[in-house]
């Protein structure tokens, strides 16, 4: 049997994409798997007794050395903000290529907790910051500090003691710059010098936190239970910054979704699944429920999220008990079709996750396709014709076409660059002032404007030709011939329409590194959970591949 891939025309919606949740193909859970064998070591931990200092932490492989280092500063609470303009951070961190000298030690200590401000060399790698959780963290130093371990219920109702902000890389603020560290066999995935950041940085905050307990009372401190830092993470707060970036990158999009849809296909095509494969899996769907029931958040839009979640899985569960097993043919087809006709979004892409966990054959190799050298599809092919163009437009670009720009609410937002917060923002066009100033963020517009341009154009004109009167929509022309190649390298939604959601942007590339626990404070900006569940360093060579779905008490 031969399952196609999901039409793009269904699956790039944004609503859809924004119901997608971590698998076994995103960054932060392929980053463990492929450092699980590289040696771990604390270089260096030189904090004082109220755990302001620094640290080193690394990860060693042969003649290869990735080095974390950590600023922790004291701060006061009017100072601390997770807004990318902060002047000043809890901690502030870089990955250093290599093990630093003191030299370098003294040069990063006084650039990097400028952040932005600061300058860096080629021999850093990733730049961020972070804040405590101070709630949070305060509560586990003093049980810790007591002899006593934390309230875990309330501990996961957060989920993490530090939340970062932003995390730079490709040459930011004097960073090495791609080109110098691409072909590196070990680093070749989707980000994951920058997941190798916030993976130490956890382990960072379980050591302050028990320096500062033993130096509060060195007689009677505890450290923190192993079992409650794996079931800890780290917090991240992201905005509209991460918006564009899916826009921005048509390639690198397709590649991620591809990647995903092809495991499903391949899944789906099993006609006989080992009962060792079915029980994975069951396993898996057992245990998430635990996990979902345990997603905190004030949202009013995501708790009737997780509350369907929550009803469809029992009802899937229900479903799977009665009449899946490993004497099925074609299982996984079986329950993907099912859950098509009788889940919500939310579900059905949280089952495909879970679909992916028995089989590694399948999603590893799928891993080495995820990056992208995007510049290689730059040039348009200037020889080509409009009729060519129509046809790719008429295809690719179908659901798009039938929106009405002429209609107020299709065209009510635009997206610019806020010169206070030095972000991207989105604001009602008919209401603010500045949309002279719009980014060029609104395909599905401009797709529709270079249709209606070309429409009446003679067949045989040449892109080129074309272009020489139409400069304008160069960028969109480059889009459709990339769409052309890539199926799923648009988003097949209005950017800029009165029922946009942000976060589901948002949502979708955070599945990608790995988020859970999505928790919503507005439609623009969300809290996620980053690694909660994984396993320490010292538990790499021998962890659990489907930690993901540990039940986080």
């Amino acid at each position: 049997m031969e399952v196609k891939l999901r039409d793009p025309k269904y699956l790039m919606k944004l609503s859809k994409l924004g119901s997608f949740h971590q698998s076994k193909l995103s960054f932060l859970r392929s980053f463990l798997s492929e450092f699980k064998d590289w040696q771990y070591k604390r270089d260096l931990f030189e904090l004082n007794e109220n755990g302001y200092g620094r640290a080193v932490y690394s990860f060693s492989k042969k003649n290869k050395t990735y080095s974390l280092v950590c600023f922790a500063n004291e701060i006061s609470d009017e100072e601390r903000s997770d807004r990318v303009i902060a002047k000043k951070w809890d901690a502030a961190f870089v990955l250093h290529d290599g093990i630093p000298s003191k030299g370098d030690l003294e040069r990063l200590a006084f650039n990097v907790p400028k952040q932005e401000v600061g300058r860096l060399s080629y021999k850093e790698l990733t730049l961020s910051r972070a804040n405590k959780s101070v709630r949070i963290f305060n509560h586990v130093v003093e049980s810790l500090s007591k002899g006593d371990q934390p309230d875990t219920n309330l501990l996961s109702k957060v989920g993490y003691l530090y939340r970062t902000t932003a995390v730079y890389g490709s040459g930011k603020f004097g960073l090495a710059d791609r080109f110098r560290i691409k072909n590196r066999e070990e680093i070749y995935g989707p980000f994951r010098l920058e997941m190798m950041l916030v993976y130490l940085v956890r382990q960072f905050t379980f050591d302050q936190v028990n320096h500062i307990a033993k130096h509060k009372n060195p007689n009677n401190a505890v450290e923190l239970d192993l079992n409650i830092c794996r079931n800890l993470g780290i917090g991240n707060s992201t905005g509209l910054g991460m918006a564009p970036f899916i826009v921005n990158h048509p390639i690198l999009l397709n590649n991620w979704i591809l990647a995903r849809e092809t495991a499903l296909k391949k899944i789906r095509e099993i006609e006989k699944a080992s009962k060792e494969e079915i029980n994975i899996f069951k396993k898996c769907l057992v245990r998430s429920l635990k996990n979902v029931t345990n997603w905190n958040t004030d949202s009013e839009f995501q708790n009737k999220k997780i509350k369907q979640l929550i009803e469809d899985l029992e009802k899937f569960i229900k479903f799977f008990n009665e009449e899946i097993s490993f004497e099925n043919i074609f299982p996984f087809n079986k329950i993907y079709t099912w859950t098509e006709e009788n889940l919500g979004d939310e579900c059905i892409e949280y089952i495909i996750s879970m679909m992916m966990e028995p089989y590694d054959d399948i999603v590893n190799p799928l891993i080495n396709n995820m990056s992208s050298e995007e510049d290689l599809y730059f040039n348009i092919p200037t020889s080509r014709t409009v009729e060519e163009l129509r046809n790719i437009l008429e295809k690719s670009y179908s659901e798009i076409l039938k929106i009405d720009f002429k209609k107020k609410e299709n065209n009510q937002n635009f997206w610019f660059i806020s010169k206070n917060k030095e972000e991207p923002r989105v604001a009602n066009r008919y209401e603010m002032d500045g949309s002279s100033l719009e980014q060029p963020l609104a395909i599905a517009r401009d797709i529709k404007k270079l249709y209606e341009t070309i429409f009446n154009q003679k067949n045989s004109l040449k892109i080129g030709k074309f272009l020489t009167n139409h400069n304008h929509l160069r960028h969109v022309v480059r889009r459709a011939f990339i769409a052309e190649k890539f199926p799923y390298a648009e988003i097949q939604d209005n950017t800029i329409g009165s029922e946009l959601m942000p976060i589901d942007m948002l949502r979708l590339k955070l599945s990608f590194f790995g988020a859970i626990k999505f928790d919503p404070k507005s439609d623009k900006w969300l809290r996620i959970c980053m690694f909660q569940g994984a396993p320490l360093p010292t538990d790499l060579k021998t962890f659990d591949k489907h930690w993901i779905y540990n039940s986080f008490n």
